[in-house]
């Protein structure tokens, strides 16, 4: 489609900014994965995998944040629908050669649209929280490259990033 031909459909006739009608759309499967690297000091890093952050299992805790805020993902960003979520994963892996904890959140549902700020917004959650927990030893950690690495699912198909091509989009209906 061309750049002409793209309509921004959260947008009315007038330009006002509005919720979409999904009423008629059919319900499919669509799964979405978003990434993040929360880059860090070498001893921030250290002291996560070694479980001496003082306010506790810091993986653990944003593992958890990311599933939360996936689920209200409708509370964060004004337009985005509430809908029923068959699955949240997300991974933290850290990186000791980076210095990063790589952030990864799997949304899965059968709904009428897409989990695109579902996993975007569990994987900014889950970053965001790692720095919560960590900022008293490493004021500059960053949470950097939030990113939608893939979807399928819904009328536009299945969309992979370049650079996220190993990444597999599993499950579905």
């Amino acid at each position: 489609m061309s750049e002409a031909g793209k309509r921004l459909t959260h947008l009315d006739e007038h330009g006002r900014a509005r919720m979409v009608d999904i009423g008629e759309k059919a319900i499919t499967y669509r799964c979405c994965v978003a990434r993040c690297e929360v880059r860090m000091a070498r001893h921030t890093l250290a002291a996560i995998t070694a479980g001496e952050v003082k306010k506790g299992d810091v993986l653990a805790t944003a593992r958890i944040a990311g599933i939360q805020a996936a689920k209200r993902t409708d509370e964060w960003i004004p337009l985005a629908h509430p809908l029923p979520l068959d699955s949240v994963e997300v991974i933290l892996t850290p990186d000791e050669a980076a210095c990063v904890v790589r952030v990864e959140a799997r949304v899965q549902t059968h709904w009428r649209t897409g989990v695109e700020m579902e996993a975007l917004v569990a994987a900014s959650a889950a970053g965001l929280t790692i720095y919560d927990m960590c900022k008293a030893i490493d004021r500059e950690m960053s949470l950097e490259n939030v990113r939608l690495a893939a979807k399928t699912g819904g009328k536009s198909g299945t969309f992979v990033r370049k650079g996220e091509e190993g990444l597999t989009l599993e499950g579905g209906g």
